[in-house]
Formats: structure tokens, sequence, C-alpha cells
């Protein structure tokens, strides 16, 4: 993900920064998607492993990015208070 993009990428919802999810809480999202525990704000159960995501700066809500590009739809975030 380019840094200067995010730079300037807010979350349409809370109008937060976003960074670049780490890879450790990549493999528990994915971890959860793989179980069938994860939903997006739509309420769809999640069934895709997430290659790359982005998270707010106050790592409440994660984006998806799909083939380098961020999916900043609000439907389609996810709640970190489901990992909990």
């Amino acid at each position: 993900m380019d840094r200067r993009l995010l730079g300037i990428l807010r979350c349409p919802v809370s109008h937060k920064g976003l960074s670049v999810l780490s890879k450790d809480q990549l493999a528990r999202v994915n971890a959860a998607i793989d179980a069938g525990e994860l939903h997006n704000q739509e309420g769809k159960t999640l069934d895709e492993a997430l290659n790359e995501a982005l998270v707010t700066d106050d790592g409440k809500r994660i984006y998806p990015v799909d083939d380098g590009i961020p999916v900043l739809l609000e439907d389609e975030s996810i709640s970190m208070e489901q990992l909990a």
C-alpha cells in the first residue's frame, strides 16, 4: 500500500486515519473467517481470507483491500470487537 495514499485516506464512518493491518492481526482475522465467526457491517458472514486490510487509528474497524484497492464502504467494514 502506497504510504502517500495512506496519508490521505480516512474511515468514511469515524473519519479516523487508516494504516495497514499487521500480519498478526490479519492472521487473527483470517482465523475467525475460517471458523465462520466473522461478518461485515452488512451482516454477511465472510468466507474468503483477506490478503491485506486497513485498520482505523483507533483499532475499531477494518476495511478489506482488494487487489491493492481499499474497499472503504461502511457495509464492507469489519468491527474489531468481534475478535475480542
